[in-house]
């Protein structure tokens, strides 16, 4: 049984019309509609497999599904070396936020020195989605103890119209604000940030019960 026919398997019709509005920059036809946790399941048994190589080189992929499936099974991989050079591969075929947005390699957490330098140049990328992962692996990984204040200059200097990134820059900052207030804050104050992105990410951040009572009214005063 290929891939292919193990997707059709769980294929939901009313599944992938919700899915559908969910990402509307990508056709509907690529979309087979399939529940997140059985994509798990399925990426668990390719990572087991002998055709796991075969499988991530086997790219562009025809449908949204198998791109999830894709990075769930690179996530997987515990060689940080690997795993890194398979993100790299694959970064230049995300075309949708769901993708960009699911995958969390685990050999990340382990590899911060190793780690930053890409995420550097992913955020940096002129490709939406490789931008908007690098961003996101900077929120995820760098706001605890290997949070620097120069990560949200990096982050601020992400310019451009689309959508979807200045959302993933809006909720960086939203979540920077949550975990890093004093440090943040001063960004708003000043009006760093794009308007709409400013806006957004005040938004975000009042939505939130990571922030305080107290901080969430000083941010309304700074709409």
């Amino acid at each position: 049984m290929t891939l292919i026919d193990k997707l059709m398997k769980y294929k939901d019709d009313k599944y992938k019309e919700f899915q559908a509005k969910l990402v509307p920059n990508i056709s509907k036809d690529i979309i087979i509609g399939i529940r997140t946790p059985d994509m798990r399941k399925i990426a668990k048994e390719v990572f087991e497999s002998e055709d796991r190589d075969s499988f991530l080189n086997d790219l562009p992929h025809k449908y949204y599904e198998e791109n999830l499936i894709h990075f769930f099974v690179i996530s997987m991989i515990k060689d940080f070396d690997e795993c890194i050079k398979r993100v790299e591969e694959f970064l230049p075929y995300v075309d949708c936020w769901p993708v960009s947005d699911q995958a969390s390699p685990k050999s990340f957490k382990k590899n911060h020195d190793k780690l930053l330098p890409y995420i550097k140049k992913w955020i940096k990328s002129k490709h939406v989605y490789t931008s908007r992962f690098g961003i996101r692996m900077l929120m995820n990984e760098y706001l605890g103890e290997d949070f620097k204040e120069e990560y949200l200059k990096l982050v601020a200097s992400v310019k451009g119209d689309d959508y979807y990134l200045k959302m993933m820059v809006a909720w960086y900052f939203a979540t920077a604000l949550a975990k890093r207030y004093d440090e943040t804050i001063i960004y708003f104050e000043n009006h760093v940030l794009d308007d709409w992105v400013h806006k957004k990410a005040i938004q975000k951040a009042i939505e939130s019960y990571r922030v305080t009572d107290e901080h969430k009214e000083y941010l309304r005063s700074l709409k």
